[in-house]
């Protein structure tokens, strides 16, 4: 592979905590050497030269979470689409949920998986597996071969484990495997059929709604089975403040546990739900205001390590329903990093601790190199204009479903190029 030099870019490294102006030269597929602005003349010639034109350059998004349709629902959602919207967003790496049909609870469908991955899409795709078979929360699946076939974390998606005793069981098979446990922190019995989050809203729009302490005790119950097992753990949404203090206590206590958010649980609200709009009904529901802040300042300080676009892909017909009944869930891979910019342009998120969350954190969390702009990182990157605005268009969504929220929403920020070992996969028109 021929050489790469990338020059005169804002190199943002969430690793210092610094975004500064320089040069990057990528080789084989990774990043060889980083020259700060005015030291171009140390660098070896390239076969292949962009001027990045002061655009930010950075590592490469890492997506926990995000859902393929395949196999079982190509319609919504195939690994060709899914990878082309990861691309055009910025996305190098998804690590893709196993919440399909049939459930990714074998290591033949697992097989299955990913080798259509590979033929299909343009970045590198992590499978996760289910943590029960079928997702019932009965039987754990057999984490040790599915492990050996590939997987690289084991999740239930939002079924959450009710029997408290097979939860223990997995948790402690886990833990003797090395493997990473992702959890949907919710009181099932609290959470069940609700829409909305309760409060005087949900009250004034008649919708069954779910208290924000249905996800604190969820978390607490995890968080006595961590003491209990001492399994690495990852909770996959923290969307309210009433459960920050139990992640702060965990943390304190030296147990192996991360959490993530949503990029819609940051940059939305309740209120958003306004004239029953179902491209905003996601699960968990979207919070208060009060909420959203809390979350934002704990993904500034670090107490919440991961943010995921959550990219849930439903067609057109299980969303064109009353809000109770349509499905919840919405595409996010193309809009994940547009969105998360809007805390930076608000103020209220710095470029290098959006990246930690977005690429560095994720990527420590499934043991993997990238998520760096350091010398021996794979190159994956992403090139983007910070300051670019446009009007989202749903139907210019790569994705083939098009549930987004932000449908003509006012936004900032665009990417020009994805490189995925050092090999663009996405360029701007």
């Amino acid at each position: 592979m021929t050489a790469t030099l990338i020059t005169n870019a804002q190199l943002i490294d969430p690793e210092a905590g610094t975004v500064t102006r320089g040069s990057l030269l990528i080789e084989e597929g990774r990043i060889c050497r980083i020259t700060p602005e005015g030291a171009e003349a140390d660098m070896p010639r390239a076969a292949r030269v962009i001027d990045a034109n002061g655009k930010h350059l950075a590592p490469g998004i890492v997506d926990i979470g995000a859902k393929v349709c395949e196999p079982g629902e190509r319609h919504k959602e195939s690994f060709r689409s899914a990878g082309l919207a990861a691309a055009a967003g910025g996305v190098t790496t998804m690590a893709t949920r196993p919440d399909t049909l049939p459930a990714i609870d074998s290591p033949e469908v697992l097989e299955f998986t990913r080798r259509r991955a590979n033929e299909a899409a343009p970045v590198n795709v992590l499978p996760m597996a289910a943590l029960t078979k079928g997702r019932e929360g009965r039987e754990m699946t057999e984490i040790g071969f599915l492990m050996d076939a590939g997987a690289v974390a084991f999740t239930d998606c939002d079924h959450v484990v009710r029997d408290t005793k097979v939860f223990a069981r997995a948790l402690t098979y886990a833990r003797g495997l090395g493997a990473l446990v992702i959890a949907h922190p919710q009181d099932p019995g609290l959470s069940a059929g609700a829409a909305a989050t309760s409060g005087k809203f949900a009250s004034l729009y008649g919708l069954p709604a779910v208290s924000p302490m249905a996800e604190r005790m969820g978390l607490d119950r995890d968080i006595a089975l961590l003491e209990m097992t001492g399994a690495r753990y990852h909770a996959d949404q923290i969307t309210t403040a009433r459960a920050l203090p139990a992640l702060e206590r965990a943390k304190r206590n030296g147990l192996d546990i991360t959490a993530g958010t949503s990029i819609h649980h940051l940059t939305l609200n309740e209120l958003d739900v306004s004239g029953y709009r179902t491209f905003f009904k996601v699960k968990p529901p979207l919070r208060s205001e009060e909420d959203r802040q809390s979350i934002i300042e704990a993904v500034r300080t670090g107490l919440i390590d991961t943010i995921s676009s959550m990219h849930t892909p439903q067609d057109e017909e299980s969303k064109r329903l009353p809000f109770e009944e349509a499905a919840s869930g919405a595409v996010a891979l193309e809009t994940l990093l547009p969105a998360a910019l809007r805390l930076y342009h608000s103020g209220e998120l710095e470029l290098p601790v959006l990246f930690r969350a977005l690429a560095l954190n994720p990527a420590k969390r499934l043991g993997l190199q990238s998520g760096r702009l350091a010398v021996g990182a794979p190159a994956d990157l992403v090139l983007f204009d910070a300051h670019k605005p446009f009007v989202l268009d749903r139907f210019a969504l790569r994705s083939k479903s098009k549930n987004t929220p932000f449908d003509g929403a006012r936004m900032q920020g665009r990417v020009l190029a994805t490189y995925v070992g050092g090999a663009a996969v996405y360029e701007a028109e």
